[in-house]
């Protein structure tokens, strides 16, 4: 017996690696899929966001002009009424049927392939009320006041 000497196990074998990796796969398959969805919320709520704050000076036009203001989304200068520039799409203002109605729409061209290609829309009806509609296929993805 004194002859033999004991090997001491350093580091980890073949079959513990592989459980390790095999771990990580399986949570990155969830994980990864939940952070594109947190990603397409925070830049839905940032359109709806960036679009309600334009309400104010809507409103000041049309009290100022007894019309809704129509600004291209390609405006430059004061008659843009204040509209941002953007890095996930387009902003537009539009009137619509009477001349206190229209609609605010930021059209997502550059966002979370989840909900590029869609818009949120703030419509603006002839008594003054503004209701949020988003042309979203998953409702889960926007804010629940464009619902």
């Amino acid at each position: 017996m004194k002859g033999q000497v004991r090997k001491l196990q350093k580091g980890f074998t073949l079959i513990e690696l592989m459980i390790v990796v095999a771990v990580i796969g399986v949570l990155s398959a969830i994980a990864i899929p939940q952070y594109q969805k947190y990603v397409a919320k925070s830049q839905a709520a940032s359109a709806l966001a960036t679009i309600a704050a334009l309400k104010t000076n809507v409103e000041t036009s049309i009290a100022d002009n007894s019309a809704f203001p129509t600004v291209a989304a390609t405006a430059t200068g004061d008659a843009t009424l204040g509209m941002p520039s953007t890095d996930l799409g387009t902003v537009a203002l539009a009137a619509t049927g009477t001349d206190t109605s229209g609609t605010i729409t930021y059209a997502l061209t550059s966002a979370s392939a989840l909900i590029n290609s869609t818009n949120i829309v703030l419509t603006r009806s002839a008594s003054g009320d503004w209701v949020c509609s988003a042309t979203v296929a998953d409702t889960s993805l926007v804010p629940k006041s464009c619902r």
